[in-house]
């Protein structure tokens, strides 16, 4: 199966003074970056920095207070079909594993021959061909985010979103899930993806942007970032000190 992304159009992805206020709670502040597509960028902190807002403010899930987005395509619906988001728990149809991604496939208007092929093919990167008949709200939680992973997947996007995919995983499930998040993003999709995990980001990032207490940080090279990090906040994640 070729899902090599060609001539990408969605990126980059520039933010500017972007803010988000809830109940009198300021959660983001004024934070701005612009990402290429050539790289997995992995947005890094402790629990509550803010990393999941940010994730949702970029797929335009949830608006900001202030503060804009932009894209490198500019048709809003391009926007939209060219990107996926996959979250700590996978939202699911009381379907099987199959129908979950038939689906997705129907709504985007495969016809029934298309969708029966990528479909097959999705559920055979992911590792789920036995398992297509299985509720999928039955799979363990591993086999729930390949089978998010593969609907994602199946769309083709140009972007995908992973907002801590692992974070209730034991490690061999983990590791197959990073082994997806390889795959896809050698194909040309971008990842932008949370973690809290460090050994994770180190694994995976080309470049971090660190938020804490929702302020970003920290833009950075991965390999600068881990050995040299510059603000004190951000040295001490990397040490693996507890952040409030």
């Amino acid at each position: 199966m070729d899902h090599r992304i060609v001539n990408p159009t969605l990126m980059p992805l520039t933010v500017n003074g972007l803010s988000l206020i809830r109940n009198q709670r300021q959660l983001l502040s004024d934070i701005s970056f612009t990402l290429n597509n050539e790289q997995v960028s992995v947005v890094l902190g402790a629990n509550g920095a803010g990393k999941t807002l940010l994730l949702k403010l970029c797929h335009g899930l949830i608006q900001p207070s202030k503060g804009e987005i932009s894209w490198g395509e500019k048709d809003p619906k391009q926007i939209a079909e060219k990107q996926a988001m996959v979250f700590q728990r996978p939202v699911l149809l009381k379907r099987s594993a199959a129908d979950n991604i038939n689906y997705v496939l129907k709504l985007k208007g495969f016809d029934k021959r298309q969708r029966q092929q990528k479909m097959q093919q999705c559920l055979e990167l992911t590792g789920l061909t036995h398992l297509k008949n299985r509720p999928a709200r039955v799979l363990s939680g591993g086999e729930q985010q390949r089978l998010a992973l593969a609907r994602a997947w199946a769309i083709q996007p140009e972007v995908l979103f992973l907002d801590e995919i692992t974070a209730n995983l034991d490690p061999s499930a983990t590791a197959l899930v990073e082994q997806l998040i390889e795959l896809f993003a050698a194909s040309g999709v971008k990842i932008i993806m949370t973690t809290h995990d460090l050994n994770q980001a180190k694994r995976l990032a080309d470049e971090v942007l660190f938020l804490h207490q929702g302020r970003l940080l920290e833009h950075n090279s991965a390999k600068p970032f881990f050995e040299a990090a510059e603000q004190p906040a951000a040295k001490a994640f990397v040490r693996g000190e507890l952040l409030w």
